[in-house]
């Protein structure tokens, strides 16, 4: 027995020896390959001793799947518990060597927020009430106003202190103004409300620094692209988030732990290197974040859409939640996260979310309309919004006992997130008055506002806000300066992956459009068959016009699905947007690229079964220009249509306005009416529309050809191809098939252009218009009181790409 100890103990000492041998090498290291190496730990079955601790030097640029997914497994058997383990290693680590996290602490002073409102119908979507707006629009930019509006206040003098390293919980019935105030915060407050009081971080205004890029606001529309996997979807927003701080962080600690002699522990060390470097298409902070929120399960299932099966409801709010933790953000402001989660798998976030909090000093701000008990106890400070105006801010401990002063308590088997929603409503609020000695009055919010500056809680809130923060006590590295966290090139790189992907989940459009332009050109080969195609008089030269004039247009509406394409992934691109992931170029210009090799094999399939089956010109010059033309049509048409979605952003404005844009280009190209039957003060549009460069080019390449210039007609001394040229008001110029190729492919750059410039300035359409009855005005005006009530047409997101319906979010429905 001896024997089999002393051999498990020798057995103990070589791993520590062969452990210490490696950190020892790894020391040795230059600084730029140190920060890369680290020591990846594994059992592996041996068969004298059994399992066996096996201690690996690994580049963490090259953990593959496997590797990652073994350590996570090996690291976070149980979430929430094995992950607070493991912070509290990665703090002692931090500690050790007296490294300070950076912190961010959010304040708000008298803030107010107002907007205008229509009136009962006048908000209605009519024919005569958008043509008033229009009207009203116009008539705005001189400053006359006809329109009836009320103004309604959504917060009320709010000030406040959202401190680091302690989880804050919003609480509030509906229609409260929660929302609202975290919009404020996050700075995504809608341009159009009136905003009065300020917001700093660290001590710093909102336009000091960059406060989109220092925080994250989650929504609680769930927005994702449906085609993209949970994990590519995580994947991506890693990639364009970055990792802020940690590179900095991490050859810190580097030095210090070298110049200390500290060896650290090889998982807190492995993972601190795999999620400090930068560029990487797969981070082993993506599979952190799916484990901890419970998505390991499902990281390979599509999030799926209206048309395509995928994860639940829960699991697609998860996701929103997941797609702002992965990024190296600590400053989060969370709306209604809850929504369609089990109260389990809620504790379950919340816990984690509170250990990366308090051992990373972490700033949260969490809206939660009915939070669970135990869900409730994992918070450290309580604001309570009710009708605009804070009830309350300060510690969980003391709301109860500021509610008891006001002669209100909460029953035993009463949950205080429930009690603390329903006290301040005047509906529910006599039920929980305890104090029999007086009758019952109705407290109003105000009044509980007031009685909390009264409060001990409230006085000392009062008191810290009349000291400015002190700008020098903050972490440089605490607030963002910079729009974007990776450079252009990379976040070119992130989305050209991404839109590849796309291609490749969507490949069954782009085949179906090559086998649909393979039978088109099949029918047109058959009704302009070659050999019932002569070149003996002007009605011969007329079927071939007739045959290149269908091919253009053919060609022209091949794409249209980039249409109904680009308008389905406006609302991810707007939110990828204003969250700054990446510039409006980065999207664009993969888009149109990577069409580029599926337009050249369209046309490549339209050339072969046309050109000769028809009997164009037989020269190969001719044939290649006319390639160069139907590729030209293809790429202008795709971005005339781009532009159309960009503009219009909605199917139902595209098929109304685009579909009149397009009649329009077609009336004015000059083949359906020639150019000298077109009145002169339209003569302009004729020139700016697309086709007639098209028609002019197609029609000068093939009339110019030997057979046709060659041939002369009876009874003229001209030549048979001038006459058709004449005939349909062409220019007798060769040099207009180059003028009209270089303007068709001009007219593509410049949509494509114009496309980016669309989705760069424009916003979401849909914005719902906030509303109240006449009934409510007039009692409004009658009490000479203003209306607090929250209009629900404030946050960015909301259109109709991000519509909720649930019971539980009533307070983010559209009127």
């Amino acid at each position: 027995m001896e024997d089999v100890f002393s051999g498990s103990r020798r057995s103990s000492r070589v791993e520590d020896d062969e452990e210490a041998l490696k950190w020892a090498a790894i020391e040795r290291l230059p600084t730029y390959d140190r920060l890369r190496t680290s020591i990846m730990q594994s059992f592996v079955d041996h068969e004298i001793i059994g399992n066996k601790m096996e201690h690996r030097e690994v580049d963490v640029r090259n953990l593959d799947m496997n590797d990652r997914q073994k350590f996570i497994d090996m690291l976070f058997k149980v979430a929430e518990e094995d992950n607070e383990k493991f912070l509290k290693k990665f703090r002692n680590r931090i500690d050790k060597v007296g490294i300070t996290l950076p912190t961010v602490e959010v304040r708000f002073n008298h803030l107010t927020i107002e907007a205008d409102c229509y009136v009962g119908s006048r908000a209605l979507p009519t024919l005569a009430n958008s043509a008033r707006n229009l009207a009203e629009s116009a008539l705005g930019l001189l400053g006359i106003s006809f329109a009836k509006k009320a103004n309604l206040t959504i917060l009320k003098d709010a000030s406040g202190i959202i401190k680091p390293s302690r989880m804050t919980l919003l609480l509030g019935p509906p229609s409260s103004g929660k929302t609202t105030l975290l919009l404020a915060l996050a700075d995504k407050l809608d341009p159009t409300l009136r905003v009065k009081g300020e917001v700093t971080y660290n001590g710093y205004k909102l336009k000091e620094f960059v406060a989109r890029k220092t925080s994250a606001y989650i929504s609680q529309n769930d927005v994702h692209v449906g085609e993209m996997t949970v994990k590519e979807t995580l994947d991506f927003s890693a990639r364009c988030q970055g990792v802020g701080t940690r590179y900095d962080l991490l050859s810190e600690l580097a030095r210090r732990e070298k110049d200390a002699g500290i060896f650290p522990e090889a998982d807190v060390d492995l993972f601190m290197k795999a999620t400090s470097v930068a560029g990487v298409e797969s981070s082993l902070i993506t599979d952190y974040t799916l484990k901890i929120l419970g998505l390991d399960i499902c990281k390979d299932i599509i999030v799926g859409n209206e048309m395509q099966r995928g994860i639940s409801g829960g699991q697609k709010k998860r996701v929103t939640t997941g797609e702002m933790i992965v990024g190296p953000t600590k400053t989060l402001f969370m709306d209604e996260i809850s929504t369609g989660l089990d109260s389990s798998t809620t504790f379950q976030i919340v816990k984690c979310l509170q250990q990366v909090v308090h051992l990373t000093e972490g700033t949260i701000l969490m809206s939660l309309l009915q939070p669970a008990p135990e869900t409730y106890d994992l918070f450290d400070d309580i604001i309570l919004l009710s009708e605009g105006q804070i009830v309350y801010q300060g510690p969980r401990e003391h709301v109860v006992e500021f509610f008891e002063s006001c002669g209100f308590k909460c029953p035993e088997r009463k949950g205080t997130a429930d009690f603390l929603q329903e006290v301040t409503s005047k509906k529910d609020q006599e039920q929980y008055w305890a104090d029999k000695r007086k009758p019952y009055r109705y407290i109003t919010v105000t009044e509980f506002a007031d009685r909390f500056k009264h409060f001990h809680v409230g006085m000392q809130l009062q008191s810290e806000l009349a000291v400015p923060f002190d700008k020098s006590r903050g972490h440089r590295a605490a607030l963002a300066f910079h729009k974007y966290s990776m450079s252009k090139m990379e976040l070119l790189k992130a989305c050209w992956d991404k839109e590849w992907l796309l291609i490749k989940r969507n490949s069954f459009i782009y085949v179906f459009k090559t086998v649909q332009i393979i039978i088109v050109a099949f029918i047109s080969s058959t009704v302009f068959l070659r050999t019932e195609m002569h070149q003996r008089n002007l009605d011969d030269a007329q079927l071939y016009i007739g045959s290149l004039l269908f091919g253009m247009i053919i060609n022209m509406f091949n794409g249209f699905a980039e249409l109904s394409l680009m308008i389905s992934r406006l609302p991810v691109f707007y939110k990828q947007r204003d969250l700054l992931f990446h510039p409006v170029w980065t999207f664009t210009l993969p888009t149109f690229l990577l069409r580029v090799p599926i337009s050249i094999l369209e046309t490549v399939a339209w050339m072969a079964v046309t050109y000769y089956t028809v009997g164009y010109a037989p020269e190969a010059s001719r044939f290649f220009k006319n390639f160069l033309l139907v590729f030209s049509v293809q790429q202008m048409a795709s971005g005339l249509f781009r532009l159309i979605a960009g503009i219009c952003r909605t199917m139902i404005i595209a098929n109304t306005g685009g579909v009149l844009t397009l009649l329009l280009v077609f009336l004015l190209g000059g083949f359906i009416i020639p150019k000298r039957e077109i009145p002169s003060w339209w003569e302009w549009a004729h020139w700016i529309s697309p086709l007639t460069y098209g028609f002019n080019a197609f029609t000068v390449n093939e009339m110019f050809a030997s057979r046709w210039m060659n041939r002369q007609v009876s009874n003229s001394s001209t030549s048979l191809g001038v006459q058709v040229l004449n005939s349909f008001d062409v220019p007798n110029d060769e040099n207009w098939y180059w003028i009209g190729a270089g303007a068709l492919l001009g007219f593509a750059v410049l949509f494509n252009i114009l496309f980016t410039f669309a989705l760069m300035y424009l916003s979401p359409l849909g914005k719902p218009q906030a509303v109240i009855s006449e009934e409510t005005v007039e009692e409004l005006e009658a009490n000479n009181v203003d209306s607090n009530d929250e209009p629900r047409l404030m946050r960015p997101e909301s259109s109709k790409y991000s519509f909720s319906a649930d019971a539980s979010n009533a307070d983010e429905n559209f009127q």
